[in-house]
């Protein structure tokens, strides 16, 4: 699996050279989770959108349902992403939006509204997974106040910048191979 992720990394990020033991904190491995769901969801929601406008008695709004699978799936993919915190807000958002979506439904000429009612309730559920794992992800700052450390009089050199300047003085000249 690690392959992939190296597909997946920009150019300038570190590869991953072989697997072992995960270090992911349970709040990343939530994330990841929510993510691939969001990614089957919304292939579901893109590939078959008049099953399940059918499911819910919604008849008509096979679009609507295809630009939710669209979203679904971005958002999927930026809660694997490195900024995962970004991708489960869309999710906490778009739960929102198929909340709304979903009690549009609710008429009293629909035939299966106890299958909105079920929907509802696993969206509400859904959502205070995304909302808790949002929440839980969400980037670290330094306490406000804090003292910053500096280290003005570092080089970087474990012996120090002129033990490093000696070392290379009694390095012979690099030889020029094209030039006679």
């Amino acid at each position: 699996m690690f392959h992939f992720s190296n597909f997946v990394r920009s150019n300038g990020d570190p590869k991953i050279v072989e697997g072992g033991r995960s270090l992911k904190r349970p709040e990343d491995q939530l994330a990841r989770a929510l993510g691939w769901f969001s990614i089957g969801l919304g292939a579901m929601q893109l590939l078959a959108p008049r099953r399940v406008t059918e499911t819910l008695g919604m008849e008509g709004h096979e679009t609507l349902v295809r630009a939710f699978g669209v979203r679904e799936i971005l958002s999927g993919i930026m809660s694997l992403s490195v900024d995962k915190n970004a991708g489960l807000w869309a999710r906490v958002g778009g739960d929102g939006l198929d909340a709304a979506a979903l009690l549009s439904g609710l008429t009293p000429d629909n035939p299966k509204k106890a299958n909105i009612a079920l929907a509802l309730l696993m969206v509400g559920g859904i959502a205070m997974l995304d909302y808790r794992a949002a929440q839980d992800t969400k980037p670290k700052r330094p306490v406000p106040n804090a003292r910053r450390r500096l280290y003005p009089t570092r080089s970087g050199f474990p012996k120090g910048l002129e033990a490093a300047r000696s070392v290379a003085k009694q390095l012979p000249p690099p030889s020029n191979p094209g030039s006679s």
